[in-house]
């Protein structure tokens, strides 16, 4: 039993390393978010269960990105005021340790995260390419991007982690989501999955795809190399693509096969499960 346990250890301590550096930049002291029993929510919450899954975070965090950029203001907001093309994993990273920090850290870490986040966004204006001001403290563009990512982080949790998720946990994770998204002024703000849809299904009509779209969109997947050590991230953003809703993915112009489907399907399912038995 010792031998197994020394050997299981030999297999984790790498995953797990290759995760912390994926989700905090470990070069500049950054350390992994550590729970708080005095969090913005508590332990055994739906958000708490719904955050703490590294596999199907990884694929909603991606997939919400892509939805947030067909907004036209959300897209000049990241093409104007950020260094994606040379940092698109550093702002997911960042977007990964504010979830992070809001769900399970202390209040006042909670708290800091969220005004230093406010502090930014009231420095993004600007002008779309047509000429329509916008800027990134809108509460109806907060509350795309609140939106977007509440459905994104459930829709994931739930095809790779909780396939039999009782429909008043879906419920209840997003009125959790809620206290984050009011906290960062976003409105309006749905408190159940079918607000949360309805408010998608209000905002399409704005929705747009350009070259810059295609650009970013680029830039988010990446596309990892064959390697076996870069396969999880490769699936991740296949599986982000295929988390989508079907007209999210036409306007994008990216798809994923029916011969597809079911291996990036049952890929992600194993990497999900290989992530969680390495953390345990």
């Amino acid at each position: 039993m010792a031998h197994r346990s020394r050997l299981a250890d030999r297999i984790k301590i790498p995953i797990r390393r290759q995760v912390i550096r994926l989700f905090n930049d470990v070069d500049r002291g950054e350390a992994s978010v550590q729970r708080s029993d005095h969090a913005l929510f508590r332990p055994g919450s739906v958000i708490w269960r719904v955050h703490g899954d590294v596999g199907s975070m990884m694929v909603g965090g991606v997939a919400s990105l892509l939805m947030q950029m067909l907004h036209p203001a959300v897209l000049a907001g990241v093409w104007d005021h950020s260094n994606f093309r040379a940092d698109m994993h550093g702002r997911l990273r960042r977007t990964a340790r504010f979830i992070a920090k809001t769900t399970y850290a202390d209040r006042a870490i909670a708290q800091a995260a969220i005004d230093q986040v406010r502090a930014i966004h009231g420095r993004v204006t600007g002008r779309l390419p047509e000429g329509t001001p916008y800027r990134a403290d809108d509460p109806a563009l907060l509350a795309w991007v609140h939106v977007t990512e509440t459905t994104s982080f459930l829709a994931a949790w739930v095809r790779y982690g909780e396939p039999l998720m009782s429909a008043a946990d879906k419920d209840r994770y997003v009125a959790e989501m809620a206290v984050i998204g009011e906290a960062m002024g976003a409105d309006p703000l749905p408190r159940t999955l079918a607000q949360a849809r309805a408010i998608i299904r209000a905002m399409r009509p704005a929705l747009r795809a350009d070259a810059r779209t295609i650009e970013v969109a680029r830039l988010v997947l990446g596309r990892p190399s064959l390697r076996t050590r870069d396969l999880p991230q490769r699936l991740a953003m296949e599986a982000a693509i295929d988390l989508l809703p079907d007209w999210a993915q036409r306007m994008h112009g990216l798809s994923t096969s029916a011969i597809e489907r079911p291996l990036v399907r049952a890929g992600t399912f194993g990497v999900a499960q290989t992530l969680r038995w390495a953390f345990r």
